[in-house]
């Protein structure tokens, strides 16, 4: 299954690093109204609340704490490669329009494999399979488009096909899509949170 996840993010990640978001710097300053008072006026950075879930039990709660804390460790370590992942096909999308025929296509996503396999396959390999599942369901949420989906449309559909059932095998599949409502809730605000340099 390692060797699966290696391929899939290998076929899809960019060499480089990705420049972090800075948030806007909290500033401050001093109106004057009408009458001639002074008022301060205070920029503040955005605040993000969530509800606090109920627990029947102390065991719930250990259980539901352990999980989060997992969640924002694989968090950290995937969230990089999916955004590689949108940066590589944005990539690989305006090189496309460029090619004119298919083989000049082929060739190019040839290319591209074996620098990424190059770069990527060992930090890759030592991904567990819980990071490679979050990491299939970040690449949907950051691309608009599933594991599957980009397979296909890089390698053709019999191997988007076997990939997707040797996924299977391992109780994942290509076709995971984010649902930022339900399934994924949870790790939803752990994307606000981290996002916003507060993890």
């Amino acid at each position: 299954m390692k060797a699966f996840f290696t391929w899939l993010a290998a076929s899809l990640f960019a060499v480089g690093a990705v420049a972090a978001d800075e948030s806007p710097p909290t500033l401050a300053y001093i109106a004057i109204d009408e009458n001639g008072d002074t008022i301060p006026h205070v920029r503040l950075q955005p605040v993000y609340c969530f509800a606090k879930p109920k627990f029947k039990n102390a065991r719930q709660e250990r259980r539901y704490y352990r999980e989060y804390a997992r969640m924002i460790y694989n968090l950290k370590k995937v969230y990089p490669y999916a955004q590689l992942a949108k940066q590589k096909l944005a990539e690989m999308d305006a090189e496309f329009v460029l090619l004119k025929d298919e083989k000049a296509k082929k060739a190019y996503i040839r290319q591209m494999e074996k620098e990424l396999f190059r770069e990527f396959e060992q930090p890759l390999r030592k991904l567990t399979i819980s990071q490679g599942r979050m990491l299939i369901k970040l690449i949907d949420r950051e691309t608009g488009r599933t594991g599957y989906q980009i397979v296909r449309e890089l390698k053709g559909g019999f191997s988007a096909f076997f990939w997707q059932s040797v996924a299977i095998l391992f109780d994942s599949s290509l076709k995971a899509k984010f649902d930022a409502e339900e399934q994924d809730k949870m790790l939803n605000q752990l994307l606000f949170l981290y996002e916003n340099g507060l993890l």
